[in-house]
């Protein structure tokens, strides 16, 4: 009798463990939602601030921001990803007259990108995927800091909207049947023009490529 209950009870607990360890798996006609933190770090390029500073170029600050996204798996390797995420910036002055003043202006930022995924194990307690597409960024909320304004008086900042590709690679990693991690990188090619109508020096444009890096992780679930 005891060996019986003994071996009921072993495999009760086979089965449960076995149904803890089912992947989430990613198949045909599966939605995934994610929430990440994701880190926006620049590599930015500029030309100069032009024509009153020749040779003085830009930087722009990494930002930190939530991001949820969207993959729809139209096959159970082919899934199509939309990210949406925003996040604030500022452009400051490196050397010369605009390094001295330092911080010169501030964005928000919405790139709306969407990706098309290959993804290598769907059925795969860890499912690795790569992915390339298009983003569009929106600039919006422009603003000169204090310090510019008190410099060159009263400005106007705007930006122009960047229409580029994007690369990606991530992982997921099954926690349960239908949580799992996700880690992600993306690229995205984002180029703008930055014009500063202001009252002492008139207009003065810079051409940025921000191009950053969109390092995220998080948590995701499967519908």
């Amino acid at each position: 009798m005891m060996r019986s209950i003994s071996k009921i009870v072993v495999a009760g607990l086979a089965s449960s463990l076995a149904l803890s360890a089912t992947p989430a798996l990613a198949k045909q006609g599966d939605v995934l939602i994610r929430v990440r933190a994701i880190a926006v770090a620049p590599n930015e390029d500029s030309s100069s601030v032009l024509p009153g500073f020749p040779g003085e170029q830009v930087s722009v600050d990494t930002s930190f921001a939530p991001e949820i996204d969207f993959t729809y798996m139209a096959t159970d390797h082919l899934g199509f990803e939309l990210i949406a995420a925003t996040t604030k910036h500022s452009a400051s002055g490196i050397t010369g007259t605009t390094g001295t003043i330092g911080r010169l202006a501030s964005t928000w930022v919405l790139p709306p990108t969407l990706t098309a995924q290959y993804h290598f194990a769907p059925e795969g307690k860890i499912r690795p995927y790569v992915g390339a597409g298009i983003n569009y960024t929106i600039f919006y909320n422009e603003k000169p800091t204090d310090a510019l304004t008190a410099a060159v008086g009263p400005t106007n900042v705007s930006m122009d909207d960047s229409f580029g590709w994007a690369l990606q690679a991530g992982v997921d990693f099954d926690l349960t049947e239908s949580l799992f991690l996700n880690l992600d990188v993306k690229y995205i090619d984002i180029d703008t023009t930055a014009t500063l109508n202001t009252t002492a020096a008139g207009t003065q444009t810079v051409d940025i490529n921000l191009d950053p890096l969109v390092i995220g992780v998080g948590i995701g679930m499967k519908f």
